[in-house]
Formats: C-alpha cells, sequence, structure tokens
C-alpha cells in the first residue's frame, strides 16, 4: 500500500475513501492579501472603483469558490458546507486588503481547501474588478490559519 493517500499501491490516482470515518464539526480559516497602489487602494476603501462594491462582489465570489471547491481541485471530495464567510480587512500603512475565508461542516473531511479557495477566488476577484486602475497589483500570503475537527485534531499556524 502507498503511504500518499491519493495513490494507491500501482502509483494511479484515487479519491480517498472516507466512507468510514465518522462526521463531525469541521472548521477552518484562511487569509490571505492583495497589495495595489495608493491610488487604487483609496478607490476601493471609497467605493468609488467604476465596476462598483468591489469588496461586496469578492465576498459572494469567495463563498462562491469555496461551494465549487471539489470541481475546481482533483479528487477533492465534494464537502456538505455549512456555513462560509469571508471577511476583510484594510490595511491603510502597507495599501494591501487581507481577506479571510472561515467554512464550517459536520462531515467526514475537511474543509481546509474551502477556506484556502474562497480566500483565492476574493482576492482574484479584487485583482478583476480594479485592473483597469492598477494591473501591478500583487497577492501573496494565502495560508491556513487554522482547522479544527477531524482525527488529526487542531492546527493553528505559527505566528
Amino acid at each position: 500500500m502507498s503511504k500518499f493517500t491519493h495513490f494507491d499501491g500501482n502509483g494511479s490516482a484515487i479519491m480517498v475513501d472516507v466512507s468510514a470515518k465518522a462526521d463531525t464539526v469541521r472548521e477552518a480559516v484562511a487569509c490571505g492579501r492583495i497589495h495595489m497602489s495608493p491610488e487604487c487602494y483609496e478607490k476601493v476603501k471609497a467605493g468609488a472603483m467604476s465596476k462598483g462594491d468591489v469588496l461586496g462582489v469578492a465576498r459572494i465570489a469567495g463563498i462562491m469558490g469555496a461551494k465549487k471547491t471539489s470541481e475546481l481541485i482533483p479528487l477533492c471530495h465534494i464537502v456538505k458546507l455549512t456555513g462560509v464567510t469571508i471577511d476583510f480587512e484594510l490595511l491603510d500603512d502597507s495599501c494591501e486588503i487581507e481577506a479571510r475565508c472561515t467554512a464550517r461542516t459536520v462531515d467526514k473531511t475537511g474543509v481546509e481547501m474551502e477556506a484556502l479557495t474562497g480566500v483565492q477566488i476574493a482576492l482574484l476577484t479584487i485583482y478583476d474588478m480594479c485592473k483597469a486602475v492598477d494591473r501591478g497589483m500583487q497577492m501573496n500570503g494565502v495560508r491556513l490559519l487554522e482547522k479544527s475537527g477531524g482525527k488529526s485534531g487542531v492546527y493553528k499556524a505559527p505566528v
């Protein structure tokens, strides 16, 4: 048997069988940032971007992205999400917007991938809505902050 869970003994890709696992409450939180020019940042902050409410649209996109994770990531299980939130923090000193996604479920497998996908889709949406003002925006630091539930228990990223 392979020690890699997504490959069988012959090296072929497989979807991990989680049917024997118990449903447990699971939660994951991920974050990431987008850096932009001061002009672009001020337009987003003031709600003056010509395409509309950048953060409102990015919030919806991030939630939708989390819900579509199994369609985007090969071998990822379809998870019955019970809740997804996307929150933003505007960082004036660095002209960055931090996106944070929290995903929750009661299921057999975790929601880390859903939280990470939600963050990245929210950031990509900000880029798309702001690219007319600043094509040099940079997305960075996308990472898992914490997760709970399941056999592996709690994870908290080092500070």
